[in-house]
Parts: C-alpha cells; structure tokens; sequence
C-alpha cells in the first residue's frame, strides 16, 4: 500500500538549544489508524504541530501524496486535507453544536450566516458519520464526550481527510471510548486516514493498524499492531520493562483523616454542583472519586483546597475544620495537592523549574538567609528532585513553560509528594504523561499510602482509579452513586454504568 504521507528526517531546533525532534521519519499510509506512541519529550507533539503547520521543521521533508508540500500554518494543512483535534478541546461554550462545527467558514445568505444551513450541514455530517449529537445544543450543556464529537466534525466539516486526534480518550469513559473507536473504523472504512496519540497501550493494541515509537527526537521503530504486543511496545518507549498494573499490598487503614459529612457547594452562577456528599477517608488508604469530568470532582477538590466554599454540611481535616482555614493554612496544616490543571494551577509557566518546586515553601527557613531566600539550599533541593523524578531538563534553572506538559506534572508531583502531606490530593495525576512515568508516579502514589498518608485520587482514566484505589466512590451529577471496595470482581463497564447515571446506590457514611 502506497504511503499517503512521508515525514523525511524531520529536524526541529529551538532557539534555546532544544532540540525535540532529532532526524524523524514517519509514514502513514491511505486507510489506517496509526498510533504514535513515546514518552513525554520524544517529540510527538512537535512532530504534530509541525505536520499541522502549527511548526515549521528546522530541516528535513513532508511528502503528501508523493508531492513536497511546505506548511506554513493550519491554513496550509487544511488546504491538503489535515485536520487536527487538540487534547485540549477548542469550542465556544455558549455556542451551539452547529455554530461550533462551521464557526469561522460559516454558510451565508447575504452578508449574514445562514443558521439554518449550519444545522442542514451538520446533521448531515451526523448521519454520514454516525457522529451523534443534537446540533442545536449549547455545547456548555453536553458531555465531553460529545465534544470530542464535535471537534471531529469540526475537522471533517473543513474537508480534512487525513485526522490527527491527539490523546482522544483521555476524559471519556468505556462506553464512550468504544463508540469513538466505532465511529474511527467506520471513517476508516470510508477512505479517511487517522492518526492517533495515545499513552493508553490498551487502546494502542485495539485500534491501530501500526505503530510507531518515538523516544528521544528519534524514530526506534514502526511495527505491525498484530505483530506486537505491549510488553515490547512499553520497552520500545522506555528502553526496560515497565510494570504494566500496581503491584501494591492490601492496605491498612487507620485514623480518620478526611470526612464529608453532607457536603453541598454552589457553582459560580449559583446552581448546586455538589449535593449532600459523605465520605471518609483514612491514613493509609487511596479513595478513589471515578466519574465523567464536569460532574462535581473540581468543586469536590476545591472546597477541600479551600478556593471554594461549600454552601452546606461539614468538612473536617484530623482536628481542623477546614471552612475556618484560608487557602495557606490549608496547605500548611499537611494538605498536598496535585492540581488536575497543572499550567493553570499546579505550576507557574514563567517561572524556573527550582522556583516552582518551593512555590509554597519560600518562607520556610530551610530555604531562607535571614530575609532573603538562600540560592544555595533551593538550588540542591531542585537538583535532588530534578534527579529522584525524573524531570528531563538542562538545568534547575529552565523556565518550566518550555518543558513537555508531562514534565510539568513530575514537577508538580516532586514539590507535592516531597513535603510528606497527611492528605494528599491527587487529581489527574498521570494525565498527558508516558508510561515510564506512569509506573514512577503510581509507586510514589502507593509509598506514601504505606507511610500513612490518606490519598484522595480524582482521575478520569478508569483504569488509574482500579489500579491505585482501595475503595471507589463514583460521582454524578454532584452526587455520590455508589461507594464500591476494589475487587477483582470490580469491572470498568459497572463503573461506568454507575458513571453514567445509569446505576445508583444510597451512600450512608457515618462522619463523626
């Protein structure tokens, strides 16, 4: 089968020095899913943008349909139908699906859009893809993954047929991951290209036809998905064998640490997120909070961290209510936390790796010299932890913003695990990162559960939640549905149903 597209030694040098891609070569051909699989900083996402025209390479060739093209901006991918679809979705909340899918090239009656050709469009598109999704809804009013739906059909409207999805299922549950992958073959079938960026082997083995391994701005090699399996695919990205499931012993939980005892709290536009929640939560365990995001985890965490507060019920920390505490007492009273947006909350992009590793530690007299902050002692903590996690840089003094966003997270989880909380909140922990460091942050997950810290794991990757957790709550529609033990009888389609709506059970918790 003829090559559809050939990326020819692909070069790309910042002007810092940074050198992501290192002599690239990747080809997709006409009518497969291809995965392109590597640890954070390989250089996937470099490669992407610069396939996207988001990017211009600093050498090397990109051949389409055997013709040198150059790409200068989307515009320019557009033209030779590639079409991108950003982990991050990019749509207008207040806009309707259809005005969504056509903003930008909108059909016109005159000098105005035509809305009702926009919704003629898009169901069309609907019904040649089996795409589904109410046109005329608001898309602050669906579910993620019906975005993810329409950012397909936002590429497919603009004539794309060659598709990037860059981490596509990273906040959708099993249900909805198969009727993705569903609607993929059936694009496939119909003569579109996809090519697929994923962290999730599982998925890796399920939907592509090849793979390719980036580590380090290389290419290590292209494989036949049947011909492989991910055990070699994992020592490809990783250069060892990674532990593919949390080896953990069962836990033995002790004093009360955490409690929920009817917790209600108010969005910022006044409406009730979460509703009467109970739970506890113990030193030396990991409760884990399972739901589709947008249903209540963020107020959840936020009303811990004390960025908001609940409008009803009691949430009490060891000795501490913690409506009496600001957002400093929290932390300071041995409350981590790994924020689920790490370039908003979690770290400070303008700032160097070695400052966001003390960004709630500089008053700490370890790290001070009378009134001033001692270089010497913050520069030696950054460098341990720069060395203990992994964090792939040239120096302590890199600005963290020019780091891949998995880097960003081991940031944040250094400075968070390495000031040994009695509650450690982790939210999203291993999102957007590789599956080295997967296994690393899971480990130091369960170390601190050992050394008797309670855990508090929000995460939308089902698996993460079932590997790491002893007991599972499941959020819906700011409700607790269900609190399960984590059993080997436990299954990601039951926590699903549950997440879902679709199955509910009273929650009692005894608070006190």
């Amino acid at each position: 089968m003829a090559d559809l597209l050939e990326m020819r030694n692909i070069h790309k040098v910042y002007p810092n020095g940074t050198r992501a891609n290192k002599g690239v070569s990747f080809s997709v051909r006409q009518g497969e899913i291809h995965a392109l699989v590597g640890e954070n900083g390989a250089g996937k996402s470099t490669l992407m943008k610069i396939l996207f025209g988001l990017e211009a390479p600093t050498d090397g060739d990109i051949l389409y349909q055997g013709e040198k093209i150059t790409l200068k901006s989307p515009k320019d991918a557009i033209k030779y139908e590639i079409g991108m679809v950003h982990q991050h979705f990019m749509l207008v909340p207040s806009f309707t699906v259809a005005e969504n899918i056509v903003l930008g090239i909108e059909p016109r009656r005159g000098v105005l859009s035509d809305r009702g050709k926009a919704v003629a469009e898009t169901e069309r598109l609907i019904q040649q893809f089996g795409l589904k999704v109410d046109p005329i809804a608001k898309v602050e009013n669906i579910s993620v993954g019906l975005k993810q739906r329409v950012e397909i059909l936002k590429v497919l409207y603009r004539g794309a047929r060659l598709i990037i999805l860059d981490e596509p299922t990273a906040v959708l549950t099993p249900q909805e991951t198969d009727e993705l992958f569903q609607s993929l073959k059936k694009l496939v079938q119909e003569g579109y290209t996809i090519i697929f960026i994923t962290h999730k082997l599982n998925e890796v083995m399920g939907i592509s036809d090849r793979i390719t391994v980036l580590k380090s701005g290389k290419t290590i090699a292209t494989l036949n998905t049947s011909e492989t399996n991910k055990e070699e695919i994992s020592r490809l990205m990783v250069g060892r064998d990674v532990l593919l499931r949390v080896q953990k012993e069962p836990a033995n939980p002790k004093e009360k640490v955490l409690a929920f005892d009817q917790v209600s709290c108010l969005s910022d536009t006044g409406s009730q997120v979460l509703k009467d929640v109970s739970f506890l939560i113990r030193a030396g365990e990991i409760f884990g909070i399972a739901g589709v995001e947008g249903n209540g985890q963020t107020e959840l965490i936020e009303v811990i961290t004390g960025f908001r507060k609940n409008s009803k019920g009691k949430i009490t920390f060891l000795n501490h209510n913690l409506a009496d505490h600001t957002i400093r007492e929290i932390r300071n009273i041995g409350i981590g936390h790994i924020a689920e947006d790490r370039q908003t909350c979690g770290a400070c992009l303008t700032s160097s790796i070695k400052e966001n590793l003390i960004l709630d530690l500089y008053r700490d007299p370890a790290f001070r010299k009378g009134p001033f902050l001692n270089q010497r002692k913050i520069r030696e903590h950054a460098q341990r932890l720069i060395q203990e996690f992994n964090i792939l840089t040239q120096s302590e003094e890199t600005l963290a913003g020019s780091l891949s966003g998995g880097n960003i997270q081991k940031i944040v989880v250094a400075r968070e695990i390495s000031k040994n909380p009695k509650l450690l909140i982790a939210a999203q922990p291993t999102r957007g990162v590789d599956i080295g460091s997967i296994e690393f942050i899971h480990k130091e997950i369960v170390k601190k559960r050992d050394e008797g810290t309670a855990v508090l794991l929000v995460s939308a990757e089902l698996s993460e939640v079932m590997s790491l957790s002893d007991r599972i709550g499941v959020i819906y529609n700011g409700e607790l549905a269900v609190i399960l033990e984590n059993s080997d009888d436990l299954t990601e389609e039951e926590l699903g149903f549950y997440m879902l709506g679709i199955k509910k059970q009273e929650v009692r918790v005894n608070a006190t």
